[in-house]
């Protein structure tokens, strides 16, 4: 990410409303959440949560794919841990190993079991 982008997804991410979306997502994993799910989690009305995705978006935090009708978000990991590294790459007087900074590694990551309709 370039130092533009850094500034974009911080201040993105300085908003609470918008911070807990990407914390939900980040929860989430790579097969993100539906927009009508976040909503209903985090309590807010379409339009609200329309603006603080499209805000997030723009700072390439979070991405989205079409499943049928709905629209499922999730966290962009690589710029994500690009943000996570330049604010820790002078950690530990510039050995971050040493302050035992982890890096998500999305590849990892479980992918949720798909719920069956009741």
């Amino acid at each position: 990410m370039e130092k533009t982008d850094i500034i974009a997804a911080l201040a993105a991410l300085a908003q609470e409303t918008r911070l807990d979306i990407f914390r939900l997502l980040v929860q989430a994993g790579p097969d993100g959440l539906p927009a009508g799910q976040i909503g209903e989690q985090l309590g807010l009305a379409s339009a609200t949560l329309s603006f603080h995705l499209s805000q997030l978006r723009h700072a390439r935090l979070v991405t989205f794919r079409r499943e049928s009708r709905s629209l499922i978000y999730s966290t962009e990991i690589t710029n994500m841990n690009a943000l996570l590294s330049y604010l820790t790459e002078n950690c530990c007087m510039g050995t971050s190993s040493a302050c035992n900074v982890k890096i998500c590694d999305g590849s990892k990551l479980q992918k949720p079991k798909q719920q069956r309709p009741a």
